[in-house]
Formats: structure tokens, C-alpha cells, sequence
């Protein structure tokens, strides 16, 4: 079999705006690491167990360049561009296209590990052994197998993997079958989950065989299973415009909801290394050294009087000088064009702040 990796790398990371913007999304920005984009570690972790010219990123249009500019490691011909933007499982399926066409197999040769690009994952190499395992069930058992992350928290802003009955006894890194996906829960039933030991977090990462891909996606969908095929083709002969018509005549939704949920045979393989969305400000809570009054600083803020509050000088204490007097729990984000300040608890909102700069047309969107 041949392994490739796939990164997921669309999304806009809005809810890091200012720092976060439309051609320099969250996955190229230095929140988990002081040296390297998130992107880029990505790629170093993958690297390992899959080389770098087996590895794609998947991406919208407008961020080829700039990825292929950030210099992640890969060659510049494995960052490849959807056509439109049509969520995950779109993605999914260009992606499987891609490759269909690039290796010459029909997908029966070809296993996927799909990964993320924007989140914080510690401990590589239990993470490369856990993705050791989901590629050997994958291959063994032609299933579509996902990572359930062990939760460390009751947390409302994440799906669940209910598992049930073990395939392996005694193994190290185990893997199960799957009962059911449940979306976001409420404060009470996320600690139901956590305390029933059954429920782990949905990581977001795939690992599957093209041909069990396929096969599942024939049944739950068989309109993107076709779609799928006809991209291979029409990429295998070069003909770029039907490739844009099929996938844009896709509908948007994620593959949660398009495969996941309806998949016959799914397996999850338990995830125990550190792991976080880092879904907005308030993760840097989480992910972050803080001092003594319990703040996360960086660029070199002036902090006096503050406490359990996150301040990020995007722009550096050499071209800007940031200071925040007598608050607590609050978020202040400058860079050299944009100031954010809001209370911790509205972490979801800056949203807001991005549409309305979209509505302006103003350059710092």
C-alpha cells in the first residue's frame, strides 16, 4: 500500500482575528510553537512516518501561495487548491481524487491519513505510534477509522465518539468499534460523557483505503462517490474545467454529517497524547505558559494590575508598546493595524467583528 498524508488547511481561523486574516490563516501563525507555523508542524510530525513528497495539503485557492511562501517543508506541487469552498467533505473527495490521478490507482493502492493543520498536538511520537495503529486498522480491516482524543475536560465546544466493544485485548493503543458521533453537548451531558469512560473527544483525523472510502461513500452518498471518480478522470486527462464544475455542483457539508454518521464500518483508535483545538483566544489558556497572576503574555506587553488575562503584541514590544492597567479576564490582541479587546468570555464573538469589517470592505479583514 502506498501511504499518503493529507493536511486540511481551508479554514480562515477568524475567531484569531487580528492576527488571524484572509491570506494568513490561523494554520501559518506561531500559536503553538515559538519557531514553527502550525502548518509546519504539521508536516514535521507526519514526516517521520509518511516523506514529505507523499504529503498534500489541501487548501482554498487563495492560500497556495502563501503556504508554498511559508516554506512548511513539501514541494510546491503538493499543495493543491479546491476550486470553491464546499467543507470537509469536499475536501475529502478532491483530495482522494487527486491522488486516484497522481498515483495512477483506482484506490484500492492507496491509504489515506487525513490530519489537521491548526491544532495543538503534544508528545510526537505517541501521536506518530497512534497514527501507526489507525493506518494498520485501516488497511487490515478496510474500515474508515478515526482518532477519539481521551477528554481531559467536560468541554461543550467539541463533537464526541461514543466506542464501544475493544477489537484488540490488551493493546497498547487500543481500537473499537463505534456506537455512535454526537455533536455538541451541554455542560451536563459533556460530563455524563467524560465520567461514563465511553466517550472521547472527535479529533478530526481519517485514516482510510480510497476503495473503503469509496465504498462507504456509495452508500451514504453516492452522488460524491461519483463525483469523486469522475475528478480522478478528468484530472488524469487534464481537463481542469470539468473538475471545477463537478466539485462546485457539490454540496457543502462536512464529512461528519456526509460519511462519518452512516459509515458501516467505522473504528476508532484511542488517542492519549496532549491535544487542543485551539478553536480561539481563550485555548492559549490551555496551551500556554502564565505568570504569576496567571496571564498569558507575548510580544512583551506592559501588564499592571492584570490578572487571568491574555495579551498577544502581535506586532512586537520593538514597533509597539502594549499595556493594560487593572483588568481581569480580558483578551487584548494589537498588531500594526488592528486592536481587539474584549472580555474572555465573548471568545466566540470576534466573529462580529470580521463580518462587519467583510461588510466595510476594509482591509484589515
Amino acid at each position: 500500500m502506498q501511504r499518503i498524508g493529507i493536511i486540511m488547511a481551508g479554514g480562515s481561523g477568524e475567531r484569531f482575528w487580528p492576527v488571524s486574516r484572509k491570506h494568513r490563516p490561523k494554520q501559518l501563525l506561531k500559536l503553538t510553537s515559538p519557531d514553527e507555523t502550525m502548518l509546519g508542524e504539521s508536516v514535521s510530525r507526519l514526516a517521520p512516518l509518511i516523506p514529505p513528497e507523499h504529503v498534500y495539503v489541501v487548501t482554498g485557492e487563495h492560500l497556495v501561495e502563501p503556504i508554498r511562501e511559508a516554506g512548511v517543508g513539501l514541494p510546491e506541487g503538493n499543495v493543491i487548491a479546491e476550486p470553491a469552498k464546499r467543507n470537509t467533505a469536499g475536501a475529502l473527495a478532491y483530495a482522494a481524487a487527486h491522488a486516484m490521478a497522481a498515483y495512477n490507482d483506482d484506490g484500492s493502492g492507496l491509504t489515506m491519513a487525513v490530519v489537521t493543520a491548526d491544532h495543538l498536538i503534544g508528545n510526537p511520537s505517541r501521536f506518530r505510534a497512534t497514527v501507526e495503529t489507525a493506518l494498520e486498522q485501516a488497511e487490515t480491516r478496510d474500515a474508515l477509522v478515526t482518532l477519539g482524543v481521551v477528554p481531559a475536560r467536560p468541554e461543550t465546544g467539541y463533537g464526541y465518539i461514543c466506542a464501544v466493544a475493544p477489537l484488540d485485548e490488551g493493546a497498547d493503543i487500543p481500537a473499537y468499534e463505534v456506537a455512535e458521533f454526537l455533536e455538541k453537548p451541554d455542560e451536563e451531558r459533556a460530563r455524563q460523557f467524560v465520567e461514563s469512560g465511553s466517550y472521547y473527544w472527535n479529533s478530526g483525523m481519517f485514516f482510510w483505503k480510497i476503495s473503503a472510502f469509496l465504498a462507504e461513500l456509495e452508500h451514504a452518498r453516492p452522488h460524491l462517490a461519483e463525483a469523486t471518480r469522475t475528478m480522478a478522470d478528468a484530472m488524469a486527462k487534464g481537463d481542469d474545467a470539468l473538475v471545477r464544475r463537478t466539485f462546485e455542483a457539490l454540496e457543502d457539508i462536512s464529512i461528519d454529517y456526509a460519511l462519518m454518521e452512516q459509515a458501516r464500518e467505522v473504528i476508532m483508535v484511542r488517542a492519549d497524547f496532549p491535544w487542543d483545538d485551539v478553536g480561539a483566544w481563550t485555548a492559549l489558556d490551555r496551551t500556554q505558559p502564565k505568570d504569576e497572576q496567571g496571564n498569558v503574555a507575548a510580544g512583551d506587553p506592559v501588564l499592571a494590575d492584570t490578572r487571568n488575562s491574555i495579551v498577544f503584541n502581535d506586532a512586537g514590544a520593538g514597533k509597539m508598546a502594549v499595556g493594560v492597567v487593572g483588568m481581569d479576564d480580558v483578551i487584548v490582541v494589537a498588531t500594526e493595524d488592528a486592536v481587539l479587546v474584549m472580555p474572555k468570555d465573548r471568545a466566540q464573538d470576534v466573529r462580529k467583528v470580521v463580518q462587519a469589517l467583510k461588510d466595510r470592505q476594509a482591509p484589515q479583514r
